[in-house]
């Protein structure tokens, strides 16, 4: 089985009855904000995109890039489809012309032609992903491969019972706007920065020793930021709390806790896997090029400026009323929201900055009262501020994923009192008919499942599964003192009182055990 390196979470599995091309990811995302890095745009996609299948892990716009599959990716691929609860993947797939789809059932192995064997694991919390997020198996002539990518499974067990995996493609890196965006003293967000990047390591660590894969491959990040705005989150400042080390970093990490066969996949690296080892060649030196980091990212913000300009110039739309356009879009599904309206419990402020940078327009969306409206000077616990433009460009383009666009941009600052609250992100996902009432009904099914199992954590019993996403806390749980961490997510619990102290609600059953 060849693997062919091609940026961030893509990569080309070529054997002997298909090749599968995973995740191409090109043009930049989130408002321009993220790139790939090391730079993928000038592999030869007209080759790359000439395959058998074609699998798009989720909508995540690092991992579905509409212009590069309309482009480059071959129209007779077969789509090997995750089994997600709505239709906007295969819907927005078929519009950019596919129309030969496999649609996979979760943990099942499907045997294609020539025996190619895959299987997708399809995760469809509403904090999935957009929706959803996956990882995909396969399996040729004996030769096993885990694509994980981004997604965050409870359990791997469900992979290494189909015969031992040879290759483990993960995340390790950030891919979240938290904390850099939080109005916080720098030495907080360096705190809490450090904090999530251990956290990021010691999951990243658990799954590695989950698997017991032959080889693993760090994927699915870092992005690089090229924009002078956010040039500041790529980790070459020697900032101990970014949360975007990259694969250099990790090989570095990983030989701390005795890890010895990781392999980096630059854009153009090919590894030639067998059940036996593995040969991996580069177009460039490894070590060399993360060593010259600064400078490729110097040359790429030159040569891609004229990029983010163009992206730039087309987000300003003066014509539309933002206020009345979010009234119109958003108060319906106040209306029709129960469970995450309540989870928000408050109002959410959006502070829009004019064009000029003077005047600041402040929008309520309530969710008690079930209404967007003008900022009425209340105490709200949850605040935004951003540019106006971006905002017009949401309601122009009609975009029913806020998260997917402009919380990912990082494009943004946030202020909150209290605890972070998981509904307010879930909501702005959730800006259509079809996935707000699958969210709440995930909700509703889970506020409903009474979670029976125990498990001995120390001297605490608790429940086996974590309220937050049910990961397995026999695994995943760590107690120190009164305090449960499910390394999972970093969720983290007061045991005597069983109260979430990461997000409202969440509260987990817990007793002291008897001798």
């Amino acid at each position: 089985m060849r693997i062919t390196g091609t940026g961030h979470a893509s990569m080309r599995i070529d054997t002997g009855a298909g090749s599968i091309l995973c995740d191409p990811w090109v043009n930049p995302a989130y408002f321009a904000s993220w790139f790939p890095f090391p730079d993928n745009s000038l592999l030869d996609w007209e080759t790359l995109g000439d395959v058998d299948y074609l699998y798009v892990s989720h909508l995540h716009r690092d991992h579905f890039d509409a212009e590069h599959l309309k482009r480059f990716v071959s129209k007779k691929a077969t789509v090997l489809l995750p089994e997600y609860p709505t239709s906007q993947l295969e819907d927005e797939l078929r519009d950019l012309g596919f129309t030969s789809f496999l649609k996979t059932k979760s943990n099942e192995v499907h045997e294609l032609d020539g025996g190619l064997k895959v299987m997708i694991q399809a995760l469809i919390s509403p904090t999935d992903g957009p929706i959803g997020d996956s990882s995909l198996w396969v399996e040729h002539d004996g030769v096993r491969v885990l694509n994980q990518n981004d997604a965050r499974p409870t359990d791997l067990s469900v992979f290494a019972e189909l015969g031992h995996v040879h290759a483990h493609m993960l995340q390790f890196s950030g891919a979240i706007w938290y904390p850099m965006v939080y109005e916080l003293p720098q030495a907080a967000k360096t705190a809490f920065g450090k904090q999530k990047r251990d956290r990021q390591f010691d999951r990243t660590w658990r799954y590695i020793d989950d698997l017991k894969a032959d080889h693993v491959f760090p994927i699915a990040g870092p992005p690089c930021f090229l924009d002078d705005e956010l040039w500041q989150f790529n980790d070459i400042h020697g900032d101990e709390g970014n949360i975007f080390p990259d694969q250099s970093v990790f090989m570095s990490e990983y030989a701390k806790v005795g890890g010895t066969n990781g392999v980096v996949l630059l854009p153009g690296s090919v590894s030639e896997l067998t059940t036996d080892g593995i040969e991996t060649t580069h177009p460039t030196d490894v070590d060399e090029f993360f060593a010259s980091k600064k400078a490729h990212l110097e040359e790429m913000r030159e040569r891609k400026a004229p990029i983010i300009a163009a992206e730039k110039a087309s987000w300003r739309h003066p014509e539309i009323d933002v206020l009345g356009e979010l009234k119109k879009r958003i108060e319906p599904l106040l209306e029709e929201s129960i469970y995450l309206a309540k989870g928000v419990g408050g109002p959410v402020r959006f502070d829009l900055v004019s064009y000029d940078g003077d005047a600041v327009e402040s929008i309520v969306v309530d969710f008690p009262g079930k209404q967007v409206r003008p900022y009425a000077d209340e105490k709200v616990r949850y605040r935004f501020r951003t540019q106006r433009e971006l905002i017009e460009h949401l309601i122009f383009i009609d975009e029913g994923d806020w998260v997917n666009s402009l919380f990912l941009s990082c494009r943004f600052t946030a202020a909150r009192i209290g605890q972070y609250n998981e509904f307010v992100y879930a909501f702005f996902k959730c800006l259509s008919e079809e996935r707000l009432q699958y969210a709440e009904g995930w909700y509703d099914e889970h506020e409903k499942t009474v979670e029976a199992e125990d498990t001995q954590l120390g001297d605490w019993t608790v429940q086996r599964r974590c309220p937050h996403l049910k990961a397995d806390l026999s695994r995943f749980g760590i107690v120190d003192g009164n305090v449960l961490t499910c390394q999972l997510h970093g969720w983290k619990f007061d045991l005597p009182s069983g109260r979430c102290l990461t997000s409202v609600g969440h509260k987990i059953r817990a007793e002291k055990a008897t001798s």
